[in-house]
């Protein structure tokens, strides 16, 4: 196998597993405070879940920039070294982000659940306040995107 394919299957593989492995970190964050919540205030199920699963776009993230870049058709045996170097980059780019993204985006969602389980009114400031954090997975999947279609 060419090593322009090798480093594309390494990137793809590390856009998914960490893009996938910051959200099953950060939607357990939110699932463990829920449980917690439920205990002083079972009503409010619906806001749990709702924060719980935020971070679960990140892996979504992640398995549309290897969708995107499958599909381009440019995964040849034909590819250059800076093609492959690309989507290696690109895979990086966004599974490191789309990691941190997803924890931190965990974080502010447990501490939000925190409240509601304590009779705070504060989900949808908490929604607001969850969203900066992925904005930042937004632009890395942006960004693999553009560098896919500029292949």
């Amino acid at each position: 196998m060419a090593l322009p394919l090798i480093l594309t299957y390494v990137g793809l593989a590390l856009m998914i597993a960490l893009s996938g492995i910051g959200s099953a970190y950060g939607v357990s964050m939110g699932g463990n405070a829920a449980i917690g919540a439920l205990k002083k205030n079972d009503e409010a199920f619906g806001n749990y879940m709702l924060l719980s699963a935020l971070p679960g776009t990140q892996g979504l993230y992640g398995f549309a920039g290897f969708f995107v870049i499958n599909n381009l058709g440019i995964i040849n045996e034909n590819m250059t070294i800076l093609q492959g170097a690309a989507i290696f980059g690109a895979g990086i780019a966004l599974g490191l982000v789309a990691l941190l993204s997803a924890i931190k985006q965990g974080s502010i969602c447990a501490n939000g659940i925190a409240g509601i389980g304590s009779g705070y009114d504060v989900f949808g400031k908490t929604m607001i306040l969850a969203v900066f954090p992925e904005l930042y997975a937004i632009v890395a999947f942006a960004a693999t995107f553009l560098i896919a279609t500029g292949l």
